[in-house]
């Protein structure tokens, strides 16, 4: 036992006699470096992200091999020779003269390794603790992506001032250590100030955007041209300090822009993500979802401008456009089912909505949820999307429009004091960007909610602060003439109604389209007899229309004014149009206020399988004739 401490000792000095010591740290520095080199060229050169991998691995399993050999062999001016024995080196220590030692070779190489290795390590050690400090409570670093300038004296290029502005949020946002804002938030704070022209923003006030957008770093970028040469330059700043304490520089050909923008995200990404991830995505992975074709990215920037203003029809010629170039740019296809919903085009949207789910596996993971809550739509309930965007509230808590949808969702439900709150938000996070809400449905859906929980005080203080927003606004007027008539200031209400005549005849709407809405504003104010009459009259203007038959049937029937004529107004309005979901409805919900359930319930199952989309009322009547049915046969 006394005898162990002395063999330690012992070869403990023979590891540092044969020089293992050394040759390891040599090694270690050496394959850093390696690792280092690899992982910088990566990008460039377009080269796998396996290779990293593979490097590492080779470096590992070279380690045991280099420590072995450095224990049997040295490395001497006379080449390799096999090391000598305890004996043989004392016994030459003995014979020889004692001299003093020189500065050897190795001793160069290991200073040269090590001041690399310091070189390459100490950025990133003085960043982390940068990072670390601009990480919120919850561990997470904000950002916010301003538009990227167009330096280039060349106009062609301006889309890619907000196309590679939406590139970086979308493959940012698909680490769960980054908070992204996204690009409708952000451009609204602009269009607030605004600033159009992008030129104009400096780095402080982008600092001073980023603050309000509670993001803490902020990616300033621009795009400038030396002959055949794209050069694209981000900074990295903290919004706080306007501290800029990290530069990216990608080079490229127009011709490769995208290829550049996937560069320039991977470095940005590499840089903000310190805790190594699970699963890294590969550099190519967001090509799946976006495009390599420069032309189709304009066509799909020059939809997304459309869609921002509601201009639906051209928004879906540029994204058909986009994807006649590139069919298989996934992103376009599901932002063309978008546009395709908000015209109510249910069965084409539904069809680019199926070419888009079929990719959402190799999705970056905002567009995974945006494509989720948007199959959802269609395939599944309300609670369903609301799941999805609660999801997207772990990416960005400040982007106003995932409220907005919230609240949307509940009130399809009827569930107007969860809606409530939900529309709030969205209005409290506008008005601390001291921007405008994208449009007046922001106000006028909170309204209707605070309508049917009899919060009158409230609607009216909302519709007072939209006047200034969205003044001369058809929808919000209507919103007010219900409101007045509800509390029975008739002179205000017929004052908004006139108003509200006026602007649809402007917009050259036909007069059964205007008294089909006044009838709409009387029901919901709770005024029938004025509805009916507005209803009436839409009717006798377009007798042979089937949604003008099918409006006064309903009403009839689901007033339990008329059910006999609402019946059969329901009928005509079929045999015009057979298979209509809505007209099934009223027909069915007719027959069930006349007692014959069995009926009944066949036509609005039968409309249930026919509806495009999740209809809660339709499933209301189901569950209302059902109960009817099992009543009827427990008596």
């Amino acid at each position: 036992m006394p005898e162990s401490p002395n063999k330690l000792i012992k070869f403990w000095q023979e590891l540092k006699r044969r020089n293992v010591f050394r040759v390891t740290a040599t090694y270690a520095a050496t394959a850093y470096i390696i690792v280092e080199v690899t992982n910088n060229l990566i990008v460039p050169l377009h080269l796998p992200d396996w290779i990293a991998t593979l490097v590492v691995i080779l470096l590992i399993i070279g380690l045991p091999i280099v420590v072995i050999l450095s224990w049997i062999f040295d490395f001497t001016p006379e080449g390799i020779i096999k090391t000598e024995s305890v004996k043989d080196s004392e016994s030459k220590k003995v014979a020889g003269k004692p001299v003093k030692r020189s500065l050897r070779t190795s001793d160069v190489i290991i200073a040269v390794l090590m001041v690399i290795v310091v070189i390459l390590a100490y950025p990133k050690i003085f960043n982390r603790d940068k990072l670390e400090n601009l990480r919120s409570p919850d561990g997470k670093i904000s950002v916010a992506v301003m538009p990227f300038q167009n330096m280039t004296n060349d106009t062609t290029w301006d889309v890619w001032q907000d196309g590679i502005q939406n590139e970086l949020i979308t493959a940012l946002t698909n680490y769960e250590e980054l908070k992204v804002r996204q690009i409708e938030t952000i451009n609204s704070v602009l269009q607030s100030k605004g600033l159009t022209n992008y030129a104009s923003i400096t780095p402080s006030l982008a600092s001073s955007f980023s603050q309000k957008l509670e993001a803490n770093v902020l990616i300033y970028g621009s795009i400038k041209q030396a002959g055949a040469t794209i050069r694209l330059n981000a900074q990295l700043i903290d919004s706080k300090t306007e501290e800029a304490f990290k530069s990216v520089q990608i080079d490229g050909t127009g011709e490769n822009i995208l290829h550049l923008i996937d560069s320039l995200s991977v470095r940005v990404k590499n840089f903000l993500i310190i805790s190594k991830l699970e699963k890294e995505v590969s550099l190519g992975y967001q090509h799946l979802v976006s495009t390599n074709s420069p032309e189709a990215y304009r066509f799909f920037m020059f939809g997304e401008n459309a869609r921002s203003k509601r201009d639906y029809p051209t928004a879906r010629k540029n994204y058909s456009q986009a994807l006649a170039i590139d069919s298989n740019f996934t992103l376009a296809t599901l932002m063309l089912s978008t546009a395709c919903i908000n015209e109510g085009l249910y069965e084409e949207a539904k069809k680019w909505d199926l070419r888009a789910y079929e990719k959402r596996e190799q999705m970056p993971l905002r567009l995974k949820i945006f494509t989720d809550e948007n199959h959802a739509f269609f395939y599944e309930t309300p609670l369903e999307e609301i799941k999805y965007l609660r999801q997207f509230l772990q990416i960005d808590d400040q982007y106003p429009r995932t409220y907005y949808e919230i609240g949307r969702n509940y009130l399809e439900l009827f569930q107007y004091d969860k809606a409530i709150p939900e529309f709030k938000k969205a209005l409290e996070i506008y008005d601390k960007l001291d921007s405008k809400p994208w449009w007046i449905f922001d106000y006028t859906l909170l309204g209707g909610a605070y309508h049917e929980t009899g919060e009158y005080k409230k609607e009216r203080k909302l519709y007072k602060k939209a006047e200034k927003d969205f003044p001369d606004d058809p929808i919000l007027i209507s919103r007010q003439a219900i409101l007045s008539l509800t509390e029975g200031d008739t002179i205000s209400a017929n004052r908004y109604i006139d108003k509200y005549r006026s602007i649809l005849k402007n917009n050259s709407s036909s007069e059964a389209a205007i008294a089909t809405n006044l009838a709409g504003i009387y029901i919901q104010a709770g005024i029938p007899d004025k509805a009916e009459v507005y209803y009436r009259q839409a009717l006798s203007l377009q007798p042979d229309n089937p949604n003008r038959l099918n409006n006064l049937a309903w009403f009839l029937i689901d007033n339990d004014r008329n059910i006999n004529e609402g019946l059969e107004l329901a009928n005509k309005a079929l045999e015009l149009r057979p298979g209509n979901y809505i007209y099934l409805d009223s027909k069915g919900w007719g027959l069930y206020k006349q007692g014959k359930y069995e009926e009944a319930l066949q036509l609005l199952e039968k409309s249930w399988d026919l509806k495009p989309i999740y209809e809660h009322e339709i499933y209301l009547h189901i569950q209302e004739v059902k109960k009817a049915i099992a009543n009827q046969k427990n008596n």
